[in-house]
């Protein structure tokens, strides 16, 4: 071995200066790090004790209610108690605060029965508890309003059809298999339709317009009848801007008890359901607020990554699977990175959305502010502005739009990470999976092609900055627990928490680290109808 090193030697020497290749500097080894994290992460994590803390202590955060103002208050001590740098709140215009109380409802005729109802968000009390006879009116168009006329004075509406018991042969928990993940590696291309109105934006105008005519007929009440059976119920509501709230107490009924009320409203008589909805809206603040923290970078001039998730929730339950569970993540995997004195190249920022629920206001209003414009007339709000935001061009980037080089986002429940959508960029693919190959053990290894949506990180996509969504185990996410009675801690699952956590710590340290930077989706341009030859239909 000697002797074959020092004929090397010679023969290197020998070689004119100019036949020398070039030194390839290699990715800095950060597995130090992530092992760092790894063991932190699974044998210290503070991520369930603050999930109770939360969900178990505070409780549902509907966007700008007096609960979800407590619990910012919570998250903005927790983050500073952990020593992370610029924990502020950042406000944009959102519309009236709105909480709930108390309330009952139940049947008093032909016998006593305690309902379960959830009053919708933003409906407008009763004054004490009222009493009156059902009638079931279902309304889905204006057209249908003229049927009704004369007939619903002192009456409380049922408005829904009743549809029928669910018979779904889904399992109610799953967990993805490979086999299943891998049908979500697809293309999807995109389609743009300029003659088709929001389905729904549509849903909400007609809710109001509903609400009006039926006050104008001297109903005292609504009822509408849940989406899943089950005895769930979630409360959903969207008419949060003065001037345009229900005009008439509204509350969303579970199935089972909705249906009890049709076959004995048409069997006659018709029941009687007492009301009982103490609520009180708040405009003394028409500003909501996204919470900001930092793990300041050390070089100035890398750029900033991000991670976020959704803070604010519905009022049914606790909001712990939708989305306490990624809001908890994210700080969790603040705290990994900061506690272990890790010192990133690139500034790390967490952001904690609220507005998610009415249409990504929060995250709408961040990009807006420090990203890239996009021609919106100022005076509109709410689900207006953003659909008019999602149609308007050009995209203007502003001088933060260069600064930010990743944005990962939660927000699919408490199943663990199990890889990401890429969005269709190809070109993601090759250092995302570099950044996710420490954890693929842990089953966070794979990537798919196709889009998620429904969540924060389409605002970063939407104007051309490299946002992702993780993909995770559904658990019963989507069939039971989502905007439901059962988003409570005990669904949740303490494994894929601490699991949760540490990828997205490890993903985050990376993308904060690499000498490398993920490819950008070019700025979207206005695009041509998919269908150039389709006729307008009258009903969009």
């Amino acid at each position: 071995m000697a002797r074959r090193l020092a004929i090397a030697a010679m023969l290197t020497v020998a070689l004119p200066m100019t036949a020398l290749p070039l030194p390839v500097l290699a990715e800095p080894d950060h597995s130090p790090a992530i092992a760092k994290i790894i063991d932190e992460g699974m044998n210290r994590s503070q991520v369930m004790i603050n999930a109770s803390a939360l969900m178990d202590g505070v409780g549902p955060r509907l966007t700008n209610s007096d609960n979800q103002r407590k619990a910012t208050a919570w998250a903005v001590a927790l983050l500073k108690s952990y020593g992370l740098a610029n924990v502020h709140e950042e406000p944009y215009y959102f519309g009236l605060g709105w909480n709930l109380d108390s309330y009952a409802v139940a049947m008093v005729s032909p016998r006593v029965l305690p309902l379960t109802v959830i009053p919708v968000a933003w409906s407008p009390p009763t004054t004490g508890t009222l009493v009156a006879p059902v009638i079931v009116a279902p309304m889905a168009k204006e057209e249908h309003f003229a049927k009704w006329k004369g007939k619903l004075a002192g009456k409380i509406v049922l408005v829904s059809m009743p549809g029928t018991t669910s018979e779904s042969k889904d399992p109610v928990f799953e967990r993805y298999s490979d086999k299943a993940i891998g049908e979500l590696d697809h293309f999807d291309q995109p389609t743009y339709d300029p003659l088709k109105q929001s389905g729904w934006m549509k849903a909400l105008t007609f809710s109001e317009k509903l609400s009006a005519f039926l006050k104008s007929e001297g109903a005292v009440a609504v009822v509408r009848r849940s989406g899943r059976d089950g005895k769930l119920v979630s409360g959903e509501g969207y008419a949060f801007q003065p001037g345009h709230t229900l005009a008439l107490p509204t509350v969303q009924m579970a199935q089972e008890d909705y249906r009890r009320l049709v076959r004995l409203a048409i069997t006659g008589p018709a029941p009687q359901i007492s009301v009982t909805v103490a609520a009180h809206y708040d405009a003394k603040n028409l500003e909501a607020s996204n919470i900001v923290a930092e793990i300041p970078g050390s070089d100035p001039r890398a750029g900033v990554v991000m991670a976020g998730g959704h803070f604010d929730s519905w009022i049914a339950a606790d909001g712990a699977s939708d989305n306490g569970a990624g809001t908890v993540a994210v700080i969790e995997a603040a705290r990994l990175i900061h506690s272990l004195g890790l010192k990133p190249k690139r500034t790390i920022r967490i952001v904690l959305w609220t507005g998610e629920e009415q249409g990504e206001l929060g995250s709408l209003a961040y990009v807006s502010r420090h990203f890239a414009s996009r021609p919106v007339d100022p005076a509109l709000t709410d689900w207006h502005r953003e659909d008019a935001w999602a149609k308007a061009f050009p995209i203007t980037p502003k001088p933060e739009y260069a600064e930010l080089k990743a944005y990962f986002n939660i927000d699919n429940g408490s199943g663990k990470l199990r890889g990401i959508y890429t969005e269709g960029n190809a070109g993601a693919g090759t250092l995302l999976g570099e950044w996710l190959a420490p954890f693929k053990s842990m089953g966070a290894g794979t990537l798919v092609a196709s889009r998620t949506d429904g969540t924060d990180h389409e605002k970063y996509q939407a104007i051309g900055l490299p946002g992702y969504q993780f993909i995770q185990d559904p658990l019963d996410y989507e069939s039971r627990v989502h905007h439901s009675t059962l988003d409570t801690v005990d669904h949740m699952r303490g494994d894929d928490m601490r699991q949760m956590s540490v990828v997205l710590a490890g993903v985050l340290w990376e993308a904060a680290t690499s000498d490398k930077e993920l490819p950008r989706p070019q700025i979207p341009t206005q695009p041509v109808p998919t269908d150039p030859f389709k006729v307008a239909d009258p009903d969009d």
